[in-house]
């Protein structure tokens, strides 16, 4: 099983070497620079004219009407529970569930 990452490692190690030998090029970052630019794809167009909010709407709120579920939620009604608190009642439920018991 080789160790995740492994893989990586090897290629960025690899690079290193090229570039201590002169056969590769040192990449240039500049942070700066790359997050201006990145800040650009911060908001969708679509969001920036309010149009995301409206076909997120569509979308979504035709087919969902809260008020009916809610009143067809099992919520209000109490679950029959066990008057007693007996082992051999939970036992049993178990044997339903895995006969091997």
């Amino acid at each position: 099983m080789t160790q995740a990452g492994a893989n990586s490692n090897f290629d960025a190690q690899r690079m290193v070497e090229e570039i201590k030998a002169g056969d590769e090029k040192a990449p240039q970052v500049d942070v700066a620079s790359d997050y201006e630019l990145s800040k650009q794809f911060d908001v969708a167009a679509i969001d920036q004219t309010g149009e995301g909010e409206k076909a997120a709407e569509e979308v979504t709120s035709p087919n969902l009407d809260v008020d009916q579920l809610s009143k067809q939620s099992d919520i209000g009604h109490a679950t029959e529970g066990f008057s007693d608190a007996d082992p051999n009642s939970f036992l049993d439920m178990a044997r339903e569930v895995n006969p091997q018991l």
